[in-house]
């Protein structure tokens, strides 16, 4: 409710007030920060001015180097399972140095999968997921379908 006050009479307030003399200054500018507009010194702003590009090409380096990490984990993720490759995913990881290894914590779950499928794939795995109720009942059924068929045919039984 209050903005919508002050939205309603601050705004024509502003005109009737100064609006105009704002408006002024911001015209004779050409929209670039200057030392002054900042109230620091020329040294004090080019410092300000190279922390800020430091600042964000670490940013950059570090956006590149996870876009690279994720490009690795699709990367491994096609070889597990025998996909077509990216060539998108290839450059990224070549921007960067090709040098990317997977984040620890992605690294630990590919280790975990890898183990788990090891496990499965071995003949005691196979056997420690059989189900064998199903099978025992799906032996007996055939068995008792063998045995309805076999009488049928055969007068003798």
């Amino acid at each position: 409710m209050s903005f919508l006050l002050k939205a309603m009479i601050g705004n024509p307030m502003k005109n009737m007030a100064g609006g105009v003399a704002e408006e002024e200054k911001k015209e004779e500018g050409d929209g670039k920060e200057t030392p002054e507009s900042k109230g620091m010194s020329r040294e004090e702003f080019e410092e300000y001015q190279r922390q800020l590009v430091e600042e964000k090409i670490e940013r950059d380096k570090q956006f590149a180097q996870k876009k690279a990490e994720r490009a690795s984990l699709r990367v491994h993720m096609r070889d597990k399972y025998r996909l077509p490759q990216s060539e998108k995913d290839d450059a990224q990881i070549q921007i960067v140095g090709g040098d990317v290894d997977l984040p620890e914590d992605l690294a630990k779950m590919v280790e975990q999968d890898e183990e788990e499928e090891e496990i499965n794939d071995s003949l005691l795995g196979k056997i420690q997921n059989m189900d064998f109720d199903a099978i025992k009942t799906k032996a007996q059924t055939t068995l008792t379908e063998m045995k309805e068929a076999a009488e049928e045919k055969c007068t003798l039984m």
